[in-house]
């Protein structure tokens, strides 16, 4: 059996490019950079950023290029795979990256974390408005003991 398989969380380098395909099928690609930090032999703290491209289709890649733009957090699970091209100088081009299976968006920067604008704020006008349905709890104490598990 063979894993083809990858899982990235960082923020985009780019925002989100949307096009179609001549079926029809809509199709995102934006960079993803993520980061690591390590010890190098002498015990120094070092940082490295790697850029991933990401392409995503369909309805994710619409929402991906609706809701995403340069700097936001995403978490991005995918495949990776290799394509080539002849380019126009005659050279064969080559660039990998990850096929999004699954695409979830980080913290947005201005608070929050929701992403349906003003959909939100009228859904909010209406929690505020409505009464909270409580839980009443019995006065009496209750015996650990008389619990049956």
């Amino acid at each position: 059996m063979y894993i083809n398989k990858a899982i990235l969380y960082g923020n985009l380098t780019r925002d989100p490019e949307l096009k179609s395909l001549p079926s029809g099928i809509q199709v995102a690609s934006f960079g993803v950079a993520t980061n690591r930090v390590y010890k190098d032999k002498d015990g120094n703290k070092k940082e490295q950023a790697d850029f991933h491209n990401i392409v995503a289709f369909g309805r994710q890649g619409e929402l991906a290029a609706q809701y995403l733009k340069k700097g936001s957090g995403v978490f991005v699970e995918g495949r990776m795979q290799t394509r080539s091209w002849d380019a126009q100088d005659g050279q064969k081009k080559y660039r990998t990256e990850v096929v999004a299976d699954r695409i979830q968006f980080g913290p947005r920067s201005g608070g929050g974390g929701n992403y349906s604008g003003a959909a939100n704020q009228e859904s909010k006008q209406e929690e505020k408005t409505k009464p909270v349905d409580t839980i009443q709890y019995p006065e009496e104490e209750i015996n650990p003991e008389d619990i049956p598990f």
